[in-house]
Parts: C-alpha cells; sequence; structure tokens
C-alpha cells in the first residue's frame, strides 16, 4: 500500500527530509500489515471487551478547598488582564 507521506507530514506539521519519509513509509506500510494481521484473527464466540484487568475507577467526592490568594498566583506573571494570566495568542483565524 502507498502513502502520501507528503501529506501526512504536512497534515502532522512535520518537516522530513527524503531518508526520513522513506523511513515513515516503511513504518507506515508495517504498521498496517500488522492491523491487517489482527484482523484476520477468528474471534468467533469472544465477548468483545474494553477493560481487561477487572479493576474499577476509584474518585474521591470533589472539595473545594482554599487555594494561595490570587494575587500571589499573579505575582511573578509577566502579563495579568483582570486578576488573570495574559499570554499572546499560539492559535489564529485560518
Amino acid at each position: 500500500m502507498k502513502f502520501d507521506v507528503s501529506h501526512i507530514a504536512k497534515l502532522a506539521n512535520l518537516t522530513l527530509n527524503p531518508s526520513e519519509k522513506n523511513k515513515l513509509e516503511k513504518e507506515l506500510e508495517e504498521t498496517l500489515k500488522f492491523i491487517n494481521n489482527l484482523n484476520e484473527i477468528d474471534t468467533t464466540g469472544i465477548e468483545p471487551t474494553s477493560q481487561v484487568t477487572g479493576l474499577e475507577n476509584i474518585t474521591r467526592e470533589d472539595e473545594a478547598i482554599p487555594s494561595f490568594p490570587q494575587d500571589d498566583a499573579l505575582k511573578n506573571a509577566k502579563l495579568t488582564h483582570n486578576g488573570f494570566f495574559k499570554v499572546k495568542a499560539i492559535l489564529n483565524n485560518e
């Protein structure tokens, strides 16, 4: 199976040299071969499961507890606005 490795790299925001592209293409082919092998396994009579250890999530009740004052949290911040940290935008409207 052939892949458009350049397109995949672009989607992942990766800059790859030719040897890295070849390596990625081979790794993707091997991964898909493995997945195809898994698809060929006969699972007749086996119940589907998403959890095999038998363990359950144990959570505590949420409890509001005092933290340090907001002024202390913000005192070393480079920029603040209305009591919050202010940071440069990292996303734009593309």
